[in-house]
């Protein structure tokens, strides 16, 4: 099963990506967790604070891929390169989980076409259409990786929002534009919600926007105090037992897909 994660800045995507590998790695399943953002924290989530290079960054392994260096200009290099011995390569494992650290094409001049995007995207659609772990994109902010087609074949997007009007205002936005890329399982997860919220927030998600919410996650003062700890947020939490609750609707939504 593959699975994007998106949603507003600091709405909470990473938390919930991490928690639904470590669910899926509980139930048996072995996991990757590809981390799309431009400031890396996925890794955290699991304790790893050591000196993360991107794969975005990592100039050695894309000039060995495709054949040119990042930054220089008229090079011919490989546009479908050898990706599939990266995942040993360049991931960060944790018992059956396996951390893919993906980066962005920050530099300027950078077009969509140079040597780095080229692997990036390879890479994403080896993982979403070749492998048979579970992938889980913990994706960027915000709605740009969607007009580079990046996540056109995953079998489940959900959209992370909380009781904000701009983080709604985001999520109708990807919704219209997933359903342009043909993505059919759309489900969203408010996060950050008090109980007294939830009604208004089900009234306009699932009639105004048109999406059903696969479940509700409390503020919850322990996922704080674990991001400030950089250890992973105890499963018995009140937030990680409603995500588990989200996990098990997953897993029905899996049979159907």
């Amino acid at each position: 099963m593959k699975i994007a994660i998106t949603g507003k800045g600091g709405v909470g995507k990473t938390f919930i990506s991490s928690t639904l590998m470590r669910l899926f790695e509980k139930k048996g399943f072995k996991v990757i967790g590809v981390d799309c953002d431009p400031n890396p924290t996925l890794a955290l989530s699991f304790g790893i604070e050591d000196n993360i290079i991107p794969l975005s960054k990592r100039h050695d392994i894309i000039e060995e891929k495709t054949g040119a260096k990042p930054g220089t200009y008229g090079s011919i290099f490989k546009l479908n390169p050898k990706v599939d011995d990266l995942i040993d390569k360049v991931g960060y494992k944790i018992g059956n989980i396996t951390i893919l650290v993906m980066g962005t094409i920050e530099e300027g001049g950078e077009g969509c076409v140079c040597p780095a995007s080229v692997l990036l995207r390879r890479l994403l659609r080896h993982l979403i259409v070749k492998r048979d772990e579970v992938v889980i994109l913990d994706m960027e902010a915000g709605i740009e990786h969607f007009g580079r087609k990046t996540i056109d074949s995953v079998d489940l997007m959900l959209i992370v929002i909380e009781p904000t009007k701009k983080s709604l205002i985001t999520a109708k936005r990807m919704k219209k534009l997933a359903n342009d890329l043909g993505i059919k399982n759309i489900k969203v997860i408010v996060n950050k919600v008090r109980n007294e919220d939830k009604e208004l927030l089900k009234n306009i998600v699932e009639k105004e926007l048109g999406l059903k919410i696969l479940g509700f996650v409390p503020y919850d003062e322990k996922v704080i105090e674990s991001e400030f700890l950089g250890k992973p947020i105890n499963l018995d939490s009140k937030s990680t037992k409603e995500i588990e609750k989200i996990f098990n609707r997953i897993l029905e939504l899996k049979k159907n897909i």
